[in-house]
């Protein structure tokens, strides 16, 4: 009986161990660079552990959650355009979804233009909504927030 229960025990902290170790492959970064006077590029940086990926904002209907990032209201601040994916794409045939899947490993850039009304100092806050994979799994989609300080 001591053996089952040491047993079961370390199935446990193993299968722990293992859940933790993936539970979030990628570690995002949020600046802004400022580019005139009152123009900023708000960067958002994901990067990946092997052989994780996320998609692009493009992905077709059909297939896995595309990549979403949505900028909170904010009166002094003024999105210029849309979001730019800066990263080398991939493409390819998924199967399961049975679509072709646009998507970035090891690391992409998000670049959003933004423009601050007058001469203050102010924040732009939103939110990465995404979805994880690998080429066996994909974890359930998260929702990361930001908030970048415009200076």
């Amino acid at each position: 009986m001591k053996k089952t229960i040491a047993l079961f025990s370390l199935l446990l902290v193993l299968t722990a161990g293992v859940k933790a170790q993936i539970s979030d492959p990628v570690k995002w970064t949020f600046t802004a660079k400022k580019k005139a006077a009152n123009t900023y590029e708000v960067v958002i940086s994901a990067v990946f552990a092997k052989p994780w990926h996320v998609y692009s904002q493009t992905t077709p209907d059909g297939g896995p959650i595309p990549t979403k990032i949505t900028f909170k209201k904010n009166p002094l601040v003024t999105v210029d355009g849309k979001v730019k994916e800066v990263g080398t794409m991939k493409v390819s045939h998924d199967e399961n979804f049975g679509v072709d899947v646009k998507y970035y490993s090891e690391k992409v850039d998000f670049v959003q233009v933004v423009k601050v009304k007058g001469n203050v100092k102010t924040s732009v806050a939103g939110i990465v909504d995404y979805m994880t994979c690998d080429d066996s799994q994909c974890l359930p989609p998260t929702k990361k927030e930001f908030s970048i300080q415009l200076q």
